[in-house]
């Protein structure tokens, strides 16, 4: 298990006065450029974003036109969050709100495009350049990322403490981003079952990961690159796995499972972020990128493989790659979001997407991730890692093409946090912890006669594990 230590707690001793701004392009503006482009904006309150230019590998010559115009314009976007910054009234909650975290969307999409100019240009797609998507104002440390500044007026904020000390990493999330469960009007649809419904299920036992299996790999997204996700993520199944594992690794290796599944599942872990540190506290994928706390082991993890209201299920092939929801769904607009929160006794009536719940006592916090039910029924991923599957309609239907395979459905608890806002998901730094941001990765190692035993468990209504 990952040491804890206290955070020490102090006020900062005053903002950090700059003579000049490190803009996105990598050149330095003065203070006098800034007043030229209609800020009055002060020293102390500057936006400082993080020098790209200098991140990046050598452009390919096709591509330079389309980066120097996204480098410009990353500028720009830097010096309009300057002027704003003179408009703002509050603290750090207001410039996270305010300023920050639409800047934050902002360059996060413009790195997108530079990393696809470059890479359609025939060169590799650079790594790691949304984690310079984030901002900051002020002082900042620079083994952490922040997105605040001080809490000057000593008042208890999302992301600060109630004594005016503040913890590292203060990037989010915000009080807006918690809503108390019970005051939510009930809105989980359900499904009606045609006669071909196949209504049965499969359980995978693997454990909650008491013994800390973590990195901030990514292999499905980005394999054979350490810190690829740059953020923590918990592992059950199939040990071991990292960004170098294969699937002939996961096929010959050990797994948490207690039927013999060989399948790695894995999520970004949940911190308690009220004064206890990890061990990672100045490292990539941990405090480095914004991401402190104690790390939470979930009181349970239940891996649960369902049907279809519509229609009997077909094996998934072995090796096939599932990623649901977006860990970038605040900068993508959504579209691939999938988060589902919601507290014990309360899952039949509530589920929340974009909002952490506030569970009464006596309650635990869930997070539930239904994976994609529809499969190609040719391949086991694509370039985008989402082509290949695809979600059923609204009746339970999967698009035309597609076969229904037995559906993952993740459900994840927690103990401990019944009336707490001090929580927050690992994610990308400039993702700021939001709730959307919740995702899943699966790769399906089971063995052919355990998938088939999961797929006859499921077609014939019973449930198996």
């Amino acid at each position: 298990m990952h040491q804890r230590h206290k955070v020490k707690r102090s006020r900062r001793n005053g903002l950090l006065a700059v003579a000049g701004l490190l803009l996105g392009g990598g050149g330095l503006v003065t203070v006098n450029a800034i007043a030229n482009a209609g800020t009055a904006t002060r020293q102390s309150e500057a936006v400082t974003c993080p020098s790209v230019a200098e991140r990046l590998p050598g452009i390919p010559d096709p591509a330079r036109g389309e980066v120097d115009r996204e480098l410009a314009l990353l500028t720009q976007q830097t010096e309009r969050a300057n002027a704003s910054m003179s408009r703002v009234e509050g603290g750090a909650d207001a410039r996270i709100r305010v300023v920050l975290q639409p800047l934050g969307t902002e360059r996060a999409a413009a790195l997108e495009r530079i990393e696809i100019a470059i890479e359609r240009a025939g060169a590799e797609r650079p790594r790691g350049l949304q984690s310079l998507a984030l901002c900051t104002v002020g002082d900042q440390d620079a083994n952490r990322v922040r997105a605040a500044g001080d809490n000057t007026d000593g008042s208890e904020q999302a992301g600060g403490n109630a004594d005016g000390g503040e913890r590292p990493g203060d990037n989010g999330p915000l009080a807006e981003d918690f809503v108390d469960i019970t005051s939510v009007a009930p809105n989980v649809q359900r499904i009606g079952k045609g006669r071909n419904a196949s209504t049965g299920s499969f359980v995978s036992r693997c454990g909650v990961n008491r013994k800390g299996q973590f990195n901030s790999d990514n292999v499905i997204v980005a394999p054979g690159v350490g810190n690829g996700a740059h953020h923590t993520h918990d592992y059950v199944g199939a040990l071991g796995v990292d960004a170098f594992t294969t699937n002939e690794t996961l096929a010959a290796g050990r797994t948490t499972c207690t039927n013999g599944d060989r399948s790695t599942y894995y999520w970004p872990v949940l911190r308690d972020r009220d004064g206890v540190e990890q061990s990672d506290a100045d490292r990539p994928g941990g405090g480095a990128e914004g991401n402190v706390g104690e790390i939470l082991t979930p009181e349970s993890v239940s891996l649960r493989f369902v049907g279809s209201p519509r229609t009997k299920v077909t094996a998934m092939p072995r090796f096939l790659r599932i990623i649901t929801g977006d860990a970038k769904a605040n900068a993508n607009g959504g579209a691939n979001a999938n988060a589902r929160w919601s507290c014990t006794g309360f899952e039949s009536r509530v589920e929340l997407r974009d909002k952490y719940p506030i569970c009464p006592q006596g309650s635990k916090v869930v997070r539930i991730s239904k994976f994609q039910s529809c499969w190609d029924g040719a391949n086991t991923d694509s370039a985008n890692h989402r082509s290949h599957v695809a979600f059923a309609d609204a009746r339970g239907n999967c698009p035309e093409g597609f076969r229904a395979i037995p559906q993952l459905v993740q459900r994840v608890t927690y103990n401990g946090l019944a009336g707490s806002t001090r929580f927050a998901l690992d994610s990308f730094p400039e993702s700021f912890h939001k709730p959307i941001t919740d995702h899943g990765d699966f790769i399906n190692a089971m063995s052919d006669p355990l998938m088939r035993k999961a797929v006859a468990c499921i077609n014939t209504g019973r449930r198996c594990g």
